[in-house]
């Protein structure tokens, strides 16, 4: 946000005043950019399926017991042991390899 902030101040504020607020609005995106940068270094990344435990996803092919659900936008393998319609709401529960084992919530209208 600061490096917009430091062109816009190099083109519409008056000689010399163009360089001091370019030059200042420069200081703090080099100071935003360490911050975050030393916010975010180390924290473990947040990928794969294992992080996909405990979501909420719909059916959109029968499970019984292998279909397919819908979880954020992306179609997965699913296993409902006891089974699950199309359109039912289903939580994850586990995975095997790139299937996802889920358990019916509630039944689709």
């Amino acid at each position: 946000m600061f490096l917009i902030v430091a062109l816009v101040l190099l083109f519409f504020l008056p000689w010399p005043w163009n360089l001091v607020g370019c030059a200042c609005a420069l200081v703090l995106f080099l100071g935003e950019l360490l911050f975050w940068h030393r916010r975010v270094r180390g924290q473990p990344k947040k990928v794969g399926a294992q992080n996909l435990v405990g979501e909420t996803a719909t059916v959109i092919s029968a499970c019984r017991p292998d279909g397919q659900v819908r979880l954020s936008g992306e179609i997965w393998a699913a296993r409902c042991l006891g089974g699950a319609d199309e359109g039912d709401t289903v939580t994850v529960t586990g995975r095997d390899k790139l299937t996802l084992i889920v358990e019916r919530l509630t039944a689709g209208t």
